[in-house]
């Protein structure tokens, strides 16, 4: 079909929108399928209550509790489906075994603490903003050096990805040069160890009278890898604003993962300089802040995730809206997870829950 036009509109999508309207953006597959706009007299956030689950949600993940202390990383999840987990980690001490994901590849992105990981090709030392890829079935410990640690974990049970970078060419986003593998450091050690292994969501102790870590090398191409978000460079349009989409960092089946780092505001004073309204009816969004200044949302702090369920709408606070025609540049950083299957929440989830954040579009 090809695009029609019909009543009042602004004939290139978030630009020169027209007077006293609200663009909406209501797409498929993402933003990468058939889309239309609508232009509305009102906010599609300018609900007065919402009675029922379908609701934006906000959590306080920092404050999160472990339901296995001492277990793996004392990790908590927060949001699950088919295809992925999302858990918070906070370690205060190094693993005093080693660990195994028989279950899936994982993603962790460091927000807090510093320290090395170790693994079956070798030790990488991680950092804020890091994300180390650890492929499925990789025997693996992290040594955090601090105490007051948080980690985003992402747990994938497909393999985790680059993305195609199609026209952009291969060293968009990130040059492939930027990616840190570890090289093997053999750990001689007769003392007994444990190795953990999660398979099924269960766990299976397996103890050898020396340490694992024994690899004098390795070829090949799966690996640990490491990419500091700092080093991701967004696509960027300087007369329109672009989906979130053209910030994916890594790929899983039935999800992506995206990063958002400064960035320039978009120049053309007609231009729509914060994310537009949409309702994303194929995606969940998932949103974990890391640092700076979240202008796109209000009351949200480092350290908590934000989750928009597909269906009900969002898009920018009203105070961010006008706080955009101030600025020239974006000053966050965030991590975004898309799933295309409805996530469930757990009840430590809902235990951190900000219950009136589906309420705070409305302008005070």
């Amino acid at each position: 079909m090809y695009p029609l036009v019909k009543g009042i509109v602004a004939l290139q999508a978030h630009v020169a929108l027209p007077q006293g309207t609200f663009e909406e953006e209501h797409g498929r597959d993402g933003f990468y399928g058939p889309v239309s706009h609508l232009y509305r007299t009102h906010a599609p956030t300018g609900w007065s209550r919402i009675e029922g689950p379908l609701k934006p949600r906000a959590f306080d993940c920092l404050t999160a509790k472990p339901t296995d202390p001492g277990g793996i990383l004392d990790r908590v999840p927060l949001l699950y489906n088919e295809d992925v987990v999302v858990h918070m980690a906070r370690p205060t001490k190094p693993m005093p075994f080693y660990f195994r994901n028989a279950d899936g590849d994982e993603i962790y992105f460091i927000h807090k603490g510093h320290g090395t990981l170790e693994t079956d090709f070798g030790p990488l030392l991680f950092e804020p903003g890091d994300y180390l890829v650890i492929p499925r079935g990789t025997t693996y410990r992290l040594l955090p050096e601090t105490t007051d640690n948080a980690f985003l974990v992402i747990e994938s049970f497909s393999r985790i990805r680059q993305p195609d970078r199609g026209l952009m060419g291969q060293h968009a986003l990130y040059d492939p040069a930027l990616v840190k593998t570890p090289s093997p450091q053999p750990i001689q050690d007769d003392s007994e160890w444990e190795v953990q292994i999660k398979r099924l969501n269960e766990i299976t102790s397996v103890f050898y009278p020396f340490n694992p870590m024994d690899v004098v090398g390795w070829k090949g191409d799966l690996t640990v890898w490491q990419l500091n978000i700092r080093d991701f460079r967004p696509v960027m349009s300087h007369r329109a604003h672009l989906a979130p989409s053209v910030h994916t960092t890594f790929q899983g089946q039935g999800f992506v993962v995206c990063s958002f780092v400064p960035r320039p505001l978009e120049e053309d004073p007609e231009a729509v300089r914060v994310p537009f309204y949409h309702r994303n009816i194929d995606y969940d969004e998932v949103l974990f802040y890391h640092a700076g200044n979240f202008f796109s949302r209000d009351g949200i702090d480092a350290g908590m995730i934000t989750f928009h369920p597909q269906g009900i709408h969002h898009g920018p606070h009203p105070k961010a809206v006008e706080a955009s025609k101030q600025k020239t540049a974006t000053d966050e950083v965030a991590v975004m997870l898309d799933t295309e299957k409805p996530l469930r929440m757990t009840e430590a989830a809902q235990a951190t829950e900000w219950p009136d954040y589906y309420l705070s579009w409305q302008a005070k």
